[in-house]
């Protein structure tokens, strides 16, 4: 996949603050990653226990959920996707 450019300034209109902005896609990115592994684990837990007879075809199916994973958008890549279709709830804390 190449390289896209990113329209900062049109991501920068919700936000008003490059820096804001930034700091809201890294959260949301960070959310996003600890998601799936979560979702990861709770697949893979499924594979814990088997005998060694079942675990040659245990681990075809434990690469095919990994490979899914892998294939899936990174998470910033996602977060700005979500930034940029204006699905990125936020609010400013009250100083």
């Amino acid at each position: 996949m190449g390289i896209k450019t990113l329209d900062i300034e049109r991501l920068n209109e919700a936000t008003g603050n490059i820096y804001e902005m930034i700091t809201i896609l890294s959260k949301r990115s960070r959310q996003i990653s600890a998601d799936e592994k979560i979702e990861l684990d709770e697949k893979l837990r499924y594979f814990e226990g088997y005998d060694d007879e079942e675990d040659l075809r245990m681990n075809e199916e434990q690469e095919k959920i990994c490979k899914i994973f892998e294939e899936r958008p990174h998470a910033t890549q996602r977060a700005v996707e979500e930034m940029e279709n204006d699905k990125i709830s936020y609010r400013r804390p009250e100083y």
